[in-house]
């Protein structure tokens, strides 16, 4: 799991920083290699997104070819979170992702504990990989823009090429940050 020093955002930042992607969309295809990983795309059942793994050292994650190029992306994006946040719990195992719940396929009988954490992590990581803090500060230092209403979540949402449910929870998840650090 993430270290309680680093958030999934915290470390999602390192890998952009890391790769010098500064621009969106991020290709997260590229990230992927970069990492070492193969991509698979297949067409799979509706309600299974994704899925990562370790073949013989080599990270290779699935993706269903059937769901919106969106949701593809975000899929990669939260495989990738496993894999750099979490590798250690699927080093012999298929993590599989669902759309609306998930498990862990391991080889054994214990290894099912703590899934729920690392989903939330993995999202987190996803949403902050796909949608980079600096970006989103510069759509937000637009001053003609004074309450939640005004964004135009469905136009920045093609900017970073995401869904706009996917917007909005990163803009929860900043806005909330942000207030958090104003108090402080």
């Amino acid at each position: 799991m993430v270290s309680k020093q680093e958030t999934p955002e915290a470390r999602a930042q390192r890998l952009l920083d890391e790769f010098k992607i500064s621009t969106v969309p991020v290709m997260v295809d590229k990230v992927a290699k970069q990492l070492g990983a193969q991509l698979k795309f297949s067409p799979l059942d509706d309600e299974l997104s994704g899925m990562v793994f370790v073949k013989n050292g080599s990270p290779i994650i699935g993706i269903n070819s059937l769901h919106h190029s969106n949701r593809q992306r975000f899929s990669i994006a939260h495989e990738i979170g496993h894999l750099v946040m979490h590798r250690d719990h699927i080093s012999n195992t298929i993590h599989v992702d669902k759309q609306f719940s998930t498990s862990i396929l391991r080889r054994d009988a214990t290894s099912a504990a703590g899934t729920e954490r690392l989903e939330i992590e993995a999202n987190q990581f996803a949403a902050a990989l796909l949608i980079p803090r600096a970006t989103l500060e510069e759509l937000f230092s637009t001053p003609q823009l004074d309450i939640v209403d005004d964004y135009p979540i469905n136009e920045w949402a093609k900017i970073f090429k995401v869904s706009p449910a996917t917007l909005e929870y990163r803009i929860k998840n900043y806005l909330s940050a942000a207030s958090t650090l104003k108090r402080k």
